[in-house]
């Protein structure tokens, strides 16, 4: 017993509608002179034979894919997630499709991703990857790619970017930090972190140089449960510290191994998370973390992207301006 359709051809479309191809093609596309009574006539037809227009014939009729790329690093990490989020909701609802394309800590796998964005012939690209260079996203806008940065400052005739400000708030918690207490800070690096967690770092050593404040920074694994041991072991020695962690996994591996050591957080050890998620509500105790709403700059993302494509965007840049939420993990 058959539970499929024929599909039904533009051709069938033109026979029952006894007109051309072409028309038919005018009709579906909304180009050219057609009579009323034609396209009723063609309308009509479809209706009846139940046709649906090809994507990649229209894509070809109107020289318009609706076709989104996007590049990230890897949506495995939660806000990573959050900023695809956003975006695809914007992309459902303006008709767009999304192509995502993944890249790991490579720079010649981030330039072999960009070539398939160019020869996939999108309509528009939204790049967050820390890998391209300004270079390369010129390099893009040549083949007359609109793009749109997420945390880099570009701007030009057809690129416009988003910036993710973290450094004022991590250098004016640092100097309140201070004023409060003598605790030591210590910096969490983690290896291909990327360009986010190396400013970060930057702000965090700069600002305890103005302050003649001595400072730590320490190797981590980009990993929970290797985090964990690794403090563990670091907790036998230090008995105290405020610590700052890239994201809330690396957080919450960092208070775990302190409140197993017996460790009381955060009366004696202190914990941040730069980069904060929905997870920071749900360890015990809650981190306090810097949050930007990653969801709402995929959607920003999106509309920006859709305007410089009708070269309707006037304003090329948009900022983010982290917020501290203030939880249990620190004192303050």
């Amino acid at each position: 017993m058959r539970n499929t359709k024929d599909r039904v051809t533009i051709y069938q479309v033109a026979q029952k509608a006894h007109v051309s191809l072409a028309t038919v093609s005018r009709v579906i596309n909304k180009k050219g002179n057609v009579t009323e009574e034609t396209r009723e006539r063609v309308e009509n037809a479809i209706k009846d034979l139940g046709y649906k227009p090809s994507g990649l014939a229209q894509a070809l009729a109107t020289n318009k894919t609706t076709n989104i790329g996007l590049i990230i690093p890897s949506a495995n990490y939660v806000y990573i997630s959050n900023i695809l989020n956003g975006i695809t909701e914007v992309t459902k609802e303006k008709g767009f499709t999304l192509t995502v394309f993944t890249t790991s800590h490579s720079r010649e796998e981030a330039l072999q991703t960009l070539e398939k964005v160019i020869v996939t012939h999108v309509d528009g690209a939204i790049v967050f990857d820390d890998e391209l260079s300004e270079e390369d996203v010129i390099n893009l806008n040549s083949y007359s790619v609109p793009t749109i940065v997420i945390n880099k400052n570009l701007q030009g005739e057809k690129t416009a970017s988003i910036s993710l400000s973290y450094g004022r708030l991590l250098a004016s918690l640092i100097e309140e930090h201070y004023q409060r207490n003598d605790r030591p800070m210590t910096f969490l690096h983690v290896h291909d972190g990327g360009r986010l967690l190396a400013h970060c770092e930057h702000i965090f050593c700069e600002t305890h140089a103005r302050l003649n404040r001595p400072y730590q920074i320490v190797n981590v694994d980009d990993s929970y449960k290797r985090t964990y041991y690794d403090f563990l072991e670091r907790f036998k020695e230090t008995k105290d510290g405020y610590f700052i962690a890239y994201r809330d996994s690396i957080a919450a591996a960092v208070e775990n191994a302190a409140t197993d050591s017996g460790l009381e957080v955060p009366n004696s050890v202190e914990v941040l998370s730069l980069v904060g998620t929905k997870y920071a509500n749900i360890v015990r105790p809650m981190l306090t973390s810097f949050e930007i709403d990653l969801q709402e700059v995929g959607r920003r993302a999106m509309y920006m992207l859709i305007d410089l494509i009708n070269e309707t965007l006037y304003d090329k840049s948009y900022s983010f301006e982290a917020r501290l939420i203030t939880r249990d993990s620190t004192l303050h």
